[in-house]
């Protein structure tokens, strides 16, 4: 029950969090601020890396997901908590960290945690495969 409880204590802060970062807009990312969340949806669950011929997902690729707000996160490896998510289930994205010392134009790299409001499950992962400045 302590478990539950503190679960929802922290989607309560990130409510009233996403809920101030919502009436300010989506960010840009010259205004973006480690802390910031936002609530969206999950337009979509897939796999890393995409058959470039087929146009099919590569199974056990790596894990993707692309919300309705444009943000995205990506990993290497498989992310159980993403992949029990669904399309159309609610979520705050936090931003959790910044790259540094990046080249104009290079914006990959951020690092936003992600918390599934129909699950409770939450992850943390970046925007891109690599970070800025990176391959």
């Amino acid at each position: 029950m302590k478990t539950a409880a503190a679960g929802l204590a922290i989607i309560a802060a990130l409510v009233a969090t996403a809920g101030d970062a919502q009436r300010r807009g989506r960010p840009t990312p010259p205004q973006l601020r480690v802390g910031t969340c936002v609530r969206t949806t999950i337009a979509e669950v897939t796999q890393r890396l995409v058959d470039g011929e087929l146009g099919r997902v590569i199974p056990d690729s790596g894990s993707a997901v692309r919300f309705a707000n444009g943000l995205g996160q990506v990993s290497y490896d498989q992310v159980a908590p993403l992949n029990q998510s669904r399309r159309g289930d609610p979520v705050f994205v936090c931003l959790v960290a910044l790259p540094e010392n990046c080249p104009p134009g290079d914006h990959r790299g951020k690092l936003y945690t992600t918390t599934n409001l129909r699950t409770y499950e939450s992850w943390t992962l970046p925007d891109s495969a690599h970070g800025c400045g990176g391959a």
